[in-house]
């Protein structure tokens, strides 16, 4: 009989849901964790909404109502304020409290010297969490580490799982529902063909955890797949391994297999290297089959010596090929750039959006570099004394708790806004044909961006309003005319379209469309005086305002079944049926509708 009974299990969210539906929580790494203690318990459990701030609430209800004498909580870095919570939470109900993931492997001292947390997994959590399940904190369980007798006990290392076939597959009959759907028919879900990885970049913390690249046989992995098929409905499926790519005849019969089992209803995400796609070439063909839709390429920097110090293997002219050749096949690819690099200044940064563009790339993420716990570049900015915020909340990407040599937080704040600004090619914009068509493109990526800031939980309203059209006035200054080469099927403008983005009446940004010949030209301009044309008039303290009116995991939800729609069009009348019957709806819309209308009234006056 094992010593523990009755687990719950519980991946501690992000202190702020990142505003993109691909990163929502699919709870998959602590269902391994059941999958592998199944058998050796009476009970287990996952927690309602452990995707967003309900958790906490579901957690004591959840205490209260059934017995529960093991919790094991997974997290990530920036999880880790929500996961001391829940593990006080648990405390409060005199559970035994493990934790294990990328942070507490990293920093298992720390992790310990709160007292609400009583052992550490260390490394790979399967084999580990089964043996303290079954015998309980003991020096024979390996990759352990717990308090005992006023100090830490660390036990022998564990080796990384060699033969990865070993391991169960995920129990998604475990998570509870999300947004309506049952754990086992998300819309969005995770898999994960192998494990590690080849490389060693300086700011990845995937060798911490998972050490070398070890691949799932085809057939195991093809098994899952079809576990997970839906002919009616279509998924979008992450395969979120560190590189899909590292071994092109494994994925070849990966294809194969699916393509010969008709299981090809997916819309697939992966990440990879340029010089892998590159190798892959011949297969990309089949990998679209399949329903690869986008590639993350991890491009970085435009910068050889940022790379070279980065320990990051890229070679320029490999990714403009690999962009190439995806687009050839069908496949989108979306590149990822880090800004902050100690040795950066502005003048390197301000290179970014241009350099990105001039790949091809249609999708672009700038983040800020993060010095996660476990890495090498943790140990790098430590040193330099850079790292200017240990608030776990803000370790998520789109933060900056750095400085660099020559910029310091607020500037790379300012760079992160400006790099999504600058990267815009404004064709949405360009190619409409009316103000009102204009406006609609124009909110939209000012509410993308807006809630891409609301991520730092640290920036204010009026920070976010001034960085915004900060970065406007700088891409105005630097880039005050953009073209647009317009197809044959492409209407004529007659008539100019102006619409300004107005920080108050005597300080706005215009945007001003007109057709010359066969191209529309977009010029940006920066105006002190107020307007005396009819266009239309975005006020941006407005926006930002609005942004904040709506929570988190509102936006989220939305986003998700926005995401169904787009996979299954056929389906979309039962699907707006659906969304347009949820209450958030209709507030963002009413949000929505309210700037837009109010966007086209003469601008009124307002102080800077």
């Amino acid at each position: 009989m094992s010593f523990f009974k009755n687990i719950c299990l519980i991946e501690a969210p992000q202190a702020v849901i990142s505003p993109f539906p691909r990163y929502i929580s699919d709870c998959i790494g602590i269902c391994y964790l059941a999958a592998a203690v199944e058998h050796d318990v009476e009970s287990l459990v996952i927690p309602e909404n452990y995707y967003n701030d309900g958790l906490f609430d579901s957690f004591r209800l959840l205490l209260k109502r059934r017995p529960v004498d093991l919790v094991g909580i997974s997290s990530m870095t920036g999880c880790f304020n929500n996961a001391l919570r829940l593990a006080g939470i648990a405390k409060e109900h005199n559970v035994f409290v493990v934790m294990g993931g990328f942070h507490p492997t990293a920093l298992p001292e720390e992790v310990l010297g709160h007292s609400c947390v009583d052992a550490v997994v260390i490394g790979e959590g399967e084999a580990t969490f089964r043996e303290l399940v079954q015998k309980g904190p003991s020096k024979d369980v390996r990759g352990l580490a717990y308090r005992e007798g006023g100090g830490i006990v660390y036990t022998a290392p564990r080796p990384v799982i060699g033969e990865i076939d070993s391991i169960a597959f995920p129990l998604r009959t475990l998570r509870p529902k999300r947004y309506g759907e049952k754990g086992t028919d998300y819309s969005i879900d995770t898999i994960y063909t192998s494990r590690g990885c080849p490389w060693s970049c300086s700011f990845c913390a995937n060798d911490t955890m998972h050490k070398n690249w070890r691949g799932r046989s085809p057939e195991n992995v093809v098994e899952e797949f079809a576990l997970l098929h839906d002919p009616k409905k279509k998924k979008l499926i992450k395969i979120w391994d560190a590189n899909f790519l590292t071994n092109i005849k494994r994925a070849e019969t990966i294809c194969d297999m699916m393509i010969e089992r008709g299981l090809t209803n997916f819309r697939i995400m992966t990440e990879t290297r340029a010089k892998d796609l590159i190798r892959a070439e011949r297969i990309l063909g089949k990998l679209r089959k399949i329903g690869l839709s986008k590639v993350g390429l991890g491009i970085e920097s435009p910068n050889i010596r940022t790379l070279e110090l980065m320990n990051k293997k890229n070679v320029l002219d490999d990714v403009s090929r690999a962009i190439t050749l995806v687009r050839q096949n069908g496949i989108g690819a979306e590149g990822y750039f880090i800004i902050g690099h100690y040795t950066e200044t502005v003048e390197d940064t301000l290179v970014y959006p241009e350099f990105a563009k001039s790949l091809g790339l249609r999708q672009a993420l700038f983040m800020s570099m993060t010095p996660y716990p476990g890495t090498k570049i943790f140990e790098e900015y430590k040193n330099e004394g850079n790292i200017t915020s240990f608030d776990w909340d803000l370790y998520n990407n789109f933060c900056p708790v750095v400085a660099t040599r020559s910029m310091d937080t607020p500037t790379l704040v300012e760079m992160m806004v400006y790099c999504n600004v600058a990267f815009c090619n404004y064709r949405s914009v360009l190619k409409r044909n009316s103000s009102g068509g204009v406006l609609i493109a124009m909110l939209k990526d000012l509410f993308q961006l807006c809630f891409l800031m609301r991520v730092n939980k640290s920036i204010q309203d009026k920070e976010i309003l001034d960085t915004v059209f900060d970065a406007f006035i700088r891409y105005a200054e630097s880039q005050p005319e953009i073209s647009y080469q317009c197809r044959p099927s492409d209407k004529k403008l007659h008539t100019p379209i102006v619409v300004s983005i107005q920080r108050s009446p005597h300080n706005a940004v215009d945007f001003a469309i007109e057709q010359q010949g066969e191209r529309r030209v977009l010029a940006l301009s920066r105006r002190f005086e107020p307007s005396s044309d009819t266009g239309a008039v975005i006020r941006l303290d407005e926006v930002v305002a609005a942004s904040g009116s709506l929570s988190m995991d509102s936006l989220m939800r939305l986003l998700y079944r926005n995401e169904l729609i787009r996979n299954n069009p056929g389906s979309m009348a039962g699907q707006l049926l659906s969304v347009s019957a949820d209450p958030v709806f209709w507030g963002v819309l009413r949000r929505l509708y309210a700037l837009y209308s109010g966007s086209f009234r003469k601008e009124r006056v307002a102080s800077d």
